[in-house]
């Protein structure tokens, strides 16, 4: 119940915030910047009831940078997601993550989880290259694919309730190098 609250007083903050309009090119995508000293890319504020999350991702030559402290580049940047369980995002919530590492884009799933957080691997992606993403939510477990690249991870809740989406976010403990650019298309 308190996660309830909770969710319910965060979800009326954000809705006092508003929500705004990013671009769209002409190929349909929807254009988010993380500004240069920043972590998010937006305060839109979008709910669904929806348990199938499915979207294409196409990443440019911005995503490449390096983090001031060397350890902080293993940290995973948050690309699109959703809150879940009834709760806050820091509480429940499953998201695809991304970093620049090895010289190469790497994708993870990023999960909070009754307040804690875990992370792992799925799969490498290209500059500049469009990518399914899909992000099934069943009734106790997330199915998470990248293309053809597939993992299945406990769902802490069994219940539906209605969430909202996560955008493109940077950092853990440092804030965006410079103006990062990504281009998400639901599909």
């Amino acid at each position: 119940m308190e996660c309830l609250i909770k969710g319910k007083i965060l979800l009326l903050i954000l809705l006092l915030i508003g929500g705004g309009c990013k671009k769209v090119d002409d190929l349909g995508f929807r254009i988010y910047t993380i500004k240069e000293g920043r972590h998010k890319s937006t305060h839109t504020y979008s709910t669904t009831k929806n348990k199938y999350t499915h979207f294409e991702a196409r990443f440019d030559s911005s995503v490449i940078y390096t983090t001031i402290n060397p350890d902080n580049q293993l940290d995973i940047n948050k690309l699109y997601g959703v809150s879940d369980c009834g709760c806050d995002h820091g509480t429940n919530s499953m998201r695809f993550g991304w970093r620049w590492y090895n010289n190469q884009i790497e994708i993870f799933w990023f999960r909070h989880q009754n307040g804690s957080f875990d992370y792992g691997k799925i799969t490498n992606v290209e500059i500049n290259e469009e990518n399914t993403y899909t992000l099934t939510r069943r009734e106790d477990e997330y199915v998470m694919c990248v293309g053809g690249t597939c993992v299945t991870l406990i769902r802490p809740c069994e219940e539906e309730y209605r969430s909202y989406y996560l955008y493109p976010y940077f950092g853990g403990d440092e804030r965006a190098p410079h103006d990062i650019t990504i281009k998400i298309k639901k599909i």
